[in-house]
């Protein structure tokens, strides 16, 4: 059973990008994670990751955030932007350099390809692209270029361990399987992988609740947040939602909107990507009340 301390301690979070509404596979991390943050006691934090600004819509975080309160997903606090972090983000770069674990690259898409195909590397589309290491060394004829920062992953601390609870054991060299990776891109937006990390930190999150796509990069934000010195979150990465191309659902293979005209049968899809039973319930709060129960019998130990 979950102790007081644990019930107090517990801060889960949902990060959409608002590139857009909310689809049925956002829903889906978005109830899972509501779930396992009240099925804990504990609170529930919504993130705006907006850091991408060039993909961002115009009020399309207040259209995501009226779909959460129509399905009564609410949270406890107000919401985080991350264009607004950006000198937090800094001050853990800087922390990064103090450390000598970072280098300016300058290289262009086609160049590393082309380096990875001089080395034998072939990718298929969606496949992780396993930086060369090319600046390394020093920019030498591309340091009159817009230059990224990439992080350094070398040595033992690379190899990656960690349990998911959902997903069970996993490991992952992020030297061999990742590379080097951004921190800061060429055009001055922060990378994402640095900008979860140092968010999760700040805002007490101990338990991430996300889509199973998200689960490769789990290894990098560790290896991040051991290298700042800050806590681990546990994880559990949800089932996915696919798109009629077999991958996951978004709008790039068709995604509709989220339709919050009956938030009661879009919160029972959800629920059954989830494996949760059917909820027969008259309002949105009587089934999320029946869910959380549901939820709690599962995955709180």
């Amino acid at each position: 059973m979950m102790d007081a301390a644990t019930a107090r301690s517990y801060t889960g979070r949902f990060a959409p990008s608002p590139t857009g509404a909310l689809h049925a596979g956002s829903l889906v991390a978005a109830l899972a994670s509501w779930l396992d943050a009240r099925a804990h006691g504990g609170r529930w934090l919504v993130r705006i990751e907006d850091v991408d600004t060039p993909r961002c819509m115009p009020g399309a975080d207040q259209v995501i955030l009226g779909q959460l309160a129509i399905c009564g997903l609410l949270p406890d606090e107000k919401p985080l932007y991350q264009s607004r972090r950006g000198s937090a983000y800094a001050a853990a770069l800087d922390q990064l350099h103090a450390l000598r674990l970072t280098y300016p690259c300058g290289c262009t898409r086609r160049e590393i390809e082309d380096a990875l195909v001089a080395l034998g590397i072939l990718h298929e589309r969606f496949e992780e692209r396993v930086y060369p290491g090319t600046c390394r060394a020093g920019l030498f004829g591309r340091a009159a270029r817009a230059t990224r920062v990439l992080t350094l992953c070398g040595g033992m601390e690379s190899v990656v361990s960690w349990v998911d609870r959902r997903l069970g054991a996993q490991q992952q060299n992020v030297t061999r399987e990742v590379g080097d990776f951004v921190l800061h891109r060429a055009d001055g937006l922060w990378a994402y992988q640095l900008a979860v990390v140092v968010d999760d930190a700040a805002q007490g999150v101990t338990d991430v609740v996300r889509g199973e796509d998200l689960a490769d990069n789990t290894p990098r934000q560790i290896h991040l947040q051991r290298l700042l010195g800050l806590p681990q979150p546990r994880y559990l990465h949800t089932p996915l939602v696919l798109g009629a191309d077999g991958h996951k659902l978004s709008k790039q293979n068709g995604a509709k909107p989220l339709d919050a005209s009956n938030p009661l049968a879009a919160l029972q899809i959800a629920a059954t990507t989830l494996a949760l039973p059917t909820i027969e319930a008259g309002s949105v709060g009587e089934w999320l009340g029946a869910a959380v129960r549901a939820w709690a019998q599962r995955w709180v130990a």
